[in-house]
């Protein structure tokens, strides 16, 4: 790998950055490309990254620099030991039991038994409803027809 490139990139950067812009002038896209003596460099206005690309035909190749290409090498290798700590831990644990959430025969039998109270007690209400409907108030006679249940 040549040493001058990323001095070059750098250089470029400087350079670029030094270039008075217009307010009137509308502004440029995303990548800035300037020749040199190596190829074409492209600076990524949004994040300050250069990158040494190279004609071939006509296609242009970009790579990073060689700093920004050793960050990015050493965020990769963080990840991938970050990925595997956490598949260890996950290996390492045991894995959880299928009946683990499921109720006990106890509870399921308390349960049933509030179930039990709380229905008969519902129903006691509703028959007691039912029995003052089709009683009479005090000092009127039975004449009257009893209302349809359905």
């Amino acid at each position: 790998m040549d040493k001058p490139f990323p001095l070059l990139g750098l250089a470029a950067f400087v350079w670029m950055a030094g270039t008075p812009v217009k307010a009137e002038e509308p502004a440029p896209g995303r990548y800035v490309m300037e020749r040199s003596e190596h190829g074409l460099i492209r600076l990524d206005t949004a994040t300050g990254e250069v990158s040494l690309c190279r004609e071939s035909g006509e296609t242009v190749a970009c790579r990073m620099a060689a700093d920004e290409r050793a960050a990015f090498e050493r965020e990769l290798d963080d990840l991938t030991r970050r990925v595997d700590a956490l598949e260890k831990a996950r290996n390492l644990a045991p894995a959880p039991r299928p009946s683990a959430n499921l109720p006990t025969d106890e509870e399921i039998d308390r349960s049933i038994g509030i179930m039990e109270r709380w229905m008969r007690s519902f129903f006691d209400m509703v028959h007691s409803f039912e029995n003052k409907q089709s009683t009479p108030p005090a000092g009127e006679g039975r004449e009257r027809a009893e209302p349809d249940k359905t």
